[in-house]
């Protein structure tokens, strides 16, 4: 069972933003079977045997093993992956793009983030069917400016920082030298929402 699977078929995809499906892999990040997740969705045995054969015909569910139960077969199954990814490969030419997006507007920062899920994704599973490791980078941290202005100079200093490292480490014409992505990207962490409070309930009256 993967941790996290990245979905770039559109038919997958599909499957996966139905609500019952959905629903139904998360009860399988546990091995179940029709039975056991009927009972936990409250949903007829029936009907969620036809959505595990949709789930299991898309890689999205395993089979695990079958045992007898009652005189009938029990197909224990299991989610393909604890979460998952939808990757901006399923919209096809409708996918973002940084080439096509303002590169001083956010939705440039939104669309590098798309190609860097879309590229990743396809490498991850290059790397993988030639049994071989990819090689990546990941810093991921959390800064709390004072003001704009610090702000401002940790921007600055970060840019004049990666320039000096990509002018010492680049090397144009390196023979079996391979070119590499770097990202750097900063934005305000999202204020968690509040949660509504809970109306009171009105008192009941009774008449005599």
């Amino acid at each position: 069972m993967l941790d996290l699977d990245v979905i770039d078929d559109p038919a997958t995809a599909t499957l996966l933003l139905e609500p019952v499906r959905a629903r139904i892999l998360s009860e399988l990040a546990e091995p179940g079977s029709a039975t056991t997740v009927a009972g936990a969705l409250g949903q007829p045995r029936q009907k969620v045997n036809y959505h595990l054969r949709a789930l299991e015909e898309h890689g999205l569910v395993h089979l695990l093993e079958e045992r007898p139960r009652r005189g009938l077969i029990e197909r224990v199954m299991r989610a393909s992956a604890r979460s998952y990814v939808l990757s901006p490969a399923v919209l096809g030419v409708n996918a973002a793009d940084p080439t096509r997006t303002d590169r001083l507007s956010t939705n440039y920062l939104i669309a590098v983030a798309a190609r860097l899920v879309r590229e990743v994704a396809d490498l991850a599973r290059r790397a993988e069917q030639a049994h071989r490791p990819l090689a990546t980078l990941t810093i991921d941290t959390e800064l709390r400016f004072a003001s704009a202005a610090q702000r401002a100079a940790f921007t600055a200093e970060l840019a004049d920082a990666v320039t000096r490292l990509a002018a010492r480490y680049h090397d144009e014409s390196a023979p079996g030298g391979r070119w590499h992505r770097l990202v750097v990207a900063a934005h305000p962490r999202p204020t968690p929402q509040p949660t509504a409070p809970t109306p009171p309930t009105p008192p009941t009256t009774q008449e005599h």
